[in-house]
């Protein structure tokens, strides 16, 4: 099945919550591959105070290579379809079929 979730206005958490359980397919009985798609990304309602202290790690694995940045550094380089994309990769469960799941999620700003 394909399910569309606008995210005007919603939190970037329950809506990534909610998109999560879709991908998993924790929705319904029967197990489906959904596809689930997230328009209006852009118009999503984020705090400046979550925009500022709410970060993001990235580490190399070389001395030296950790990395953080901040929603407000994310959003303002790569936009809001990477804050989203981050925080549903970070709800679903850590094992081989994530990037496959993954790979049914569509953002569009």
């Amino acid at each position: 099945m394909k399910y569309t979730i606008d995210a005007t206005e919603k939190a970037i958490g329950r809506t990534s919550s909610e998109v999560a359980i879709l991908l998993m397919g924790k929705n319904d009985t029967d197990f489906v591959k959904n596809k689930v798609e997230i328009i209006n990304a852009s118009k999503v309602k984020m705090s400046e105070k979550k925009g500022k202290t709410v970060f993001h790690e990235t580490y190399s694995g070389y001395p030296g290579g950790l990395k953080i940045k901040s929603n407000e550094q994310i959003a303002a380089k790569k936009g809001f379809a990477e804050l989203f994309r981050l925080a549903v990769y970070g709800m679903l469960p850590a094992n081989k079929l994530r990037p496959r799941m993954m790979k049914n999620l569509t953002i569009k700003e």
